[in-house]
């Protein structure tokens, strides 16, 4: 039985693992953050699974976005033209904006997520790349 990620180039694979990386510590800060902000205001900022579910969805759909934004640049990169190429990428951010419309709005309408916790995570691996970029230059 042939794996899913047979054909994903190693770069798409590494990339995907740090953004991975990125999206659980930035989610264990949210979640700490709302701790922190529970314990100081607990009538305002709740605590509880919604904001756990929240950002599990969340950090889900935003490393799932980079996954698939890697995998359109691989297919693009081995495409034959110019033209199909870009229409290869404007598919795909097409499709993954849209993905990601439809998560803030099950986020904001769903009562299993709260929609800050859920909505936050989509931030993390632009926010986190950007980050490593300054501290890390070579």
């Amino acid at each position: 039985m042939s794996s899913i990620l047979e054909n994903v180039q190693p770069a798409v694979k590494k990339e995907t693992k740090r953004v991975v990386a990125i999206t659980v510590v930035g989610l264990i800060l949210m979640w700490i953050l709302f701790a922190v902000l529970h314990l100081t205001m607990p009538a305002k900022v709740p605590f509880d699974y919604t904001v756990i579910l929240g950002g599990i969805g969340g950090g889900a759909v935003a490393v799932l976005n980079f996954f698939m934004m890697g995998l359109a640049v691989q297919k693009a990169a081995s495409a034959d033209d110019e033209g199909t190429a870009r229409m290869k990428i404007r598919a795909s951010y097409s499709q993954r904006f849209m993905m990601q419309v439809f998560w803030v709005i099950i986020a904001i309408i769903a009562p299993c997520f709260h929609f800050v916790a859920g909505i936050a995570p989509l931030l993390f691996p632009g926010t986190g790349i950007k980050i490593m970029g300054i501290f890390h230059k070579q």
